[in-house]
């Protein structure tokens, strides 16, 4: 009989994989009567190093949920694609010289290759690859009806700018008030920016959390990224001039213990009043150092405040009508509220700390607590609060939103953490944005719809420009243009999108992925959508998932897609770490290649393996040795075949049932590591007793097959089927065969195990006591005493107490 080794030696693996593609047996039917199962995953960025052997664990998962689907009857889409515009890329076209489409299309095609070797069920007829001109048309066109519906617009903003890299940075990517990716220096500064108002959504987003399945963590992680809350604007008059400072608070109710006021260093406030403040100087030197920090670095809550008084100008607490101090600090940003806060540091820490560092008065309003310690942040009735004393929170907060509305001096609110998306980029890799500029016109004009798409031209450099513009702003040629609608002389747009704009929506066009006449057929729409089942990475659960929901609720909105939520269920995945824990990164040089793993073990390993790991929500170290491990059980259950009878093997019938129940509730819980620990169980029990039948053994290629498909197809066909297991049926357990005739029970004195038994599984608990005190090694112990007590635990023990 050949070996498993031999299998794989004599590339069984590929033969499969060719057999898969050739009959094309992945493939979703768009005509198929057959419920639907739509299964999807973050769709990867084709860099240029390739795979490592973390990429694939969602991957594997989804495959193993989507091959057991198929078998369950479904109608399965489980489609793959390519997110392959951004500044990796980019910078390797700088560094090279070499045309990034060219280098795109290269780790497309290395993507493609380690992808299939890993025997994916991937529907790849329906594959996408944002760079591609036919899929980003569909990109610009939903730009452009963001623009139409006034969703898009353009306004001058402070972004994080690096001196070094030449481009706009998240704050995520400034750590220490350094770049990420080069250490150079970095600047607040203010350009005009393309924002996309995800904040009119803010809502909509909100209230569509209620109505799907996501893990708890995610739907926190968006419900916090949002950060809707409620409180009052409050209008404090500057003390001898024509001016208002406005603040927003989610607490009114203690107003009577503003002590100070704290504005943004970007706050127009500074500029407009400097003939007034007699520090100017001092106050502009805190706000070039504060320049170079992110929002990030700004607010950081261990981090220690500092901020510089506006000497000469005081505020008006429109409550009582005290003169109060006005201070410029780092930890307010321009971007949330008004960008000016009332500090009432009795009740709030951070404005607690920054009191006692700059000796400001601390007045506590809130009954409770030892103010002198720390801010006191509990409940408690109003005091030194004029007519709101006596009062709860939440009365007091009715009471002085009422009274500024009467007094026209403020009125209640609802805001949000929430900003509006930068949505441009000043690169070139990118899609281009589908507008001009005429001056005739007196703005920005659509590019028409018949038009699209607006392809990027050819270039020679691909370096960001010392002005900031995008390296597009150089190609004259294609930059002035004529406009679409007074025919006068225009100029295109060289900001491109970030590459959020194509993952915002990849998902829809797996539905209809060949069509040109619209992003996708709503008939199409209507039988795929909304996704079944979406699994990704923890880093994903904010930004990603916040902007493709955004994205699907403006287009149900207007009548492109059939369902406000695009993702019914939303599952997230642990990272595999490298030895010690580390992540795997090529400058690290702890990379542990796919190829060589599959060259060396088999796919059908790798795949099981990275399914064994661990918990699938939490992260794992790779170690090689887990994967010896798991390609002996795969040795193991080949040579099983030689032990197939035809006899029934009436002993493994009860561990057979339970390991088909098992396997299945835990592929649908993701708890793939215990389901693959119970099917080497059974291996190792059927091995042990040296047969087993043909019904059996096919039952156990079956709910293997999901984790390993090729050894699975390979004894499928050598159990004598000429058809792929891939559709065949998945087990049924028999709910009777699943409870053990016979079990043992242990049996305890004081505590201490003395013994066990071997009884009928339905024993009585009478019968249970009678048995445990007739065993030789308790009579011993008992030693003709009487037990104080007898407690029987229902199928597990008898505890005896003397």
């Amino acid at each position: 009989m050949t070996t498993y080794q031999d299998f794989l030696s004599n590339k069984g693996e590929k033969r499969w994989q060719d057999t898969w593609e050739k009959k094309k047996l992945f493939q979703a039917s768009d005509k198929s009567d057959k419920e639907k199962f739509y299964a999807l995953i973050e769709f990867p960025y084709p860099s240029g190093v390739g795979l490592h052997v973390g990429h694939p664990r969602p991957f594997t998962a989804m495959d193993v949920v989507s091959r057991k689907k198929r078998m369950q009857g479904y109608n399965v889409l489980y489609p793959i694609g390519f997110d392959a515009f951004g500044l990796p890329t980019e910078n390797y076209a700088i560094k090279t010289g070499r045309p990034p489409a060219e280098v795109t299309k290269e780790n497309v095609s290395t993507f493609i290759k380690q992808l299939k070797m890993l025997g994916f069920s991937f529907d790849w007829s329906r594959q996408v690859d944002t760079t591609d001109p036919k899929y980003f048309k569909w990109t610009q066109w939903i730009f452009l009806q963001l623009y139409k519906h006034g969703l898009a617009y353009k306004k001058a903003m402070p972004i994080n700018w690096c001196l070094d890299c030449k481009i706009g940075l998240a704050n995520e990517e400034v750590v220490d008030g350094k770049c990420e990716r080069c250490g150079g220096e970095v600047e607040q500064r203010n350009k005009e920016q393309w924002m996309l108002a995800i904040t009119k959504y803010a809502d909509k987003l909100l209230s569509g959390l209620d109505t799907v399945d996501y893990i708890p963590q995610a739907k926190i992680q968006q419900q916090n990224w949002i950060g809707k809350s409620e409180g009052a604007g409050v209008n404090f008059n500057i003390q001898g001039e024509d001016v208002v400072l406005d603040v927003f608070t989610t607490r009114p109710d203690t107003l009577f213990g503003a002590t100070y006021m704290v504005v943004s260093p970007e706050h127009a406030l500074i500029e407009q009043l400097k003939h007034k403040i007699t520090n100017y100087k001092e106050v502009v030197k805190y706000i070039q150092k504060a320049k170079k920090k992110s929002d990030l670095e700004r607010t950081e809550l261990q981090k220690d405040k500092t901020g510089v008084e506006l000497n000469g100008i005081k505020a008006i607490n429109p409550v009582n009508n005290e003169a109060i101090s006005i201070w410029v600090a780092d930890y307010v940003l321009i971007s949330y509220g008004t960008g000016a806060i009332m500090a009432v540091p009795a009740h709030d820490e951070r404005d607690w700390e920054f009191a006692n560092k700059y000796n400001l008065e601390i007045r506590q309003v809130i009954s409770g607590g030892s103010i002198s310690k720390e801010a006191y942040t509990g409940d408690g009735k109003l005091i030194n609060s004029d007519f709101l004393n006596g009062l709860n929170v939440e009365k007091a907060k009715d009471k002085i939103n009422n009274w500024l509305e009467e007094k026209e001096l403020g009125k209640k609110e609802v805001q949000y953490k929430l900003r509006d998306w930068i949505f441009s980029r000043q690169r070139y890799w990118g899609e281009p944005i589908p507008l001009v500029h005429c001056e005739k016109c007196q703005g920005w004009i659509p590019i028409p719809e018949d038009q699209l798409p607006l392809e990027l031209p050819k270039v020679k450099k691909y370096e960001p420009t010392d002005t900031g513009e995008s390296p597009l702003a150089t190609v004259s040629d294609w930059v002035n243009t004529t406009c679409p609608k007074c025919g006068g002389p225009a100029k295109r747009e060289t900001d491109t999108m970030p590459n959020w704009a194509g993952s915002s929506w990849y998902f829809l066009r797996y539905c209809d992925p060949h069509n040109d006449k619209e992003l996708a057929s709503k008939e199409l729409l209507s039988k795929w959508m909304p996704i079944d089942w979406y699994n990704g990475g923890m880093e994903h659960t904010v930004l990603h998932l916040l902007y493709s929901r955004f994205w699907n609720q403006f287009l149900y909105d207007i009548n492109v897609v059939p369902c406000s939520e695009p993702y019914t269920k939303r599952t997230s995945h642990g990272m595999i770490l490298a030895k010690g824990g580390e992540k795997m990164s090529k400058s690290r040089g702890n990379v542990v290649n796919p190829d060589e793993i599959v060259d060396k073990y088999g796919a059908d390993a790798l795949r099981t393996y990275i399914m064994f790991m661990g918990p699938f929500d939490q992260a794992v170290e790779w170690d090689t040795n887990g994967l010896i491990g798991v390609r002996r059980f795969l040795d193991r259950m080949w040579n099983l075949q030689d032990r197939v009878g035809s006899k029934v093997n009436e002993d493994l019938e009860t561990l057979l049932h339970q390991t088909i129940k098992k396997v299945g509730e835990d592929i649908d819980k993701m708890h793939f590591n215990t389901a693959i620990a119970q099917m080497m169980t059974f291996v190792n029990d059927a091995t042990k007793q040296g047969e087993i039948d043909k019904e059996q053994y096919s039952t156990l290629v079956k709910i293997l097959s999901p984790f390993a498909p090729h050894i699975s197809e390979e004894l499928w066909s050598l159990l004598g089927h000429t058809d792929s297991i891939t559709y065949e049926s998945w087990p049924e357990y028999d709910k009777k065969k699943i409870v053990e005739n016979e079990i043992t029970i242990v049996v305890q004195i004081n505590g201490k195990l003395r013994g066990e038994m071997t009884v009928p599984a339905d024993i009585s608990e009478d019968d249970a006591k009678k048995q445990a005190l007739k065993i030789a090694n308790v009579v011993k112990w008992l030693d003709g005493k009487e037990p104080k007590k007898v407690i029987y635990v229902k199928g597990k023990l008898v505890s005896i107490v003397i």
